[in-house]
């Protein structure tokens, strides 16, 4: 959160509220496009570029000294999941691409054979997370489970009439789990 609203500041000069509850598309690109309207900035494929430049700088800085770390067992539920005959996995990522890929390389979670959607195909979350499953299945009716750690997550679930996980406790919704340890919890909440 600290790189990008340093880079939004260095490029733009602008301070941003850090409260992503406050933005109606909590994604990189909805935010960063909404702060342009709220300060009547014209926004240009240009300046988000520059924005996006320097988050990524600021990121892989960061990353060098505070790698992150996998939400327990989260590497190991991925591969299972990709293991069941009954199942396919996408991830979808209200980040940019580029950022997401430099998390999910320094939690070391393997996901070259995971299509992913990112907020670089779409600024609003519901638009990103139907390009994940459709990138898995196309049919429409495809029963669809997502993990997720945020209140906009959840709501984006309900839009889209997806089950939803919470991962962690920063709100109270069930199911919920606090890691992928076990992985028996974690499928039983997604009905497997």
């Amino acid at each position: 959160s600290q790189c990008f609203i340093d880079a939004v500041k260095d490029v733009t000069g602008l301070r941003i509220d850090s409260d992503w509850s406050k933005y109606q598309h909590v994604t990189d690109a909805g935010i960063f496009s909404e702060i342009m309207k709220l300060n009547a900035i014209s926004e240009t494929a240009g300046i988000q570029a520059e924005v996006k430049k320097s988050f990524l700088t600021k990121l892989k800085a960061s990353l060098e000294f505070n790698p992150v770390s996998e939400v327990k067992g989260a590497a190991s539920f991925l591969a299972l999941l990709e293991s069941m005959n009954n199942v396919v996995v996408s991830l979808a990522t209200g980040g940019w691409r580029e950022s997401a890929l430099l998390k999910l390389e320094s939690a070391g979670i393997d996901f070259s054979s995971i299509p992913l959607a990112s907020s670089n195909d779409h600024y609003s979350r519901t638009e990103i997370m139907k390009l994940a499953a459709s990138k898995v299945s196309s049919s429409k009716n495809y029963p669809c489970t997502y993990f997720g750690d945020g209140v906009w997550d959840k709501e984006a679930c309900i839009l889209l009439g997806f089950s939803f996980v919470l991962v962690g406790s920063k709100f109270t919704h069930n199911p919920s789990i606090v890691n992928f340890q076990p992985a028996e919890s974690a499928l039983a909440c997604a009905g497997l």
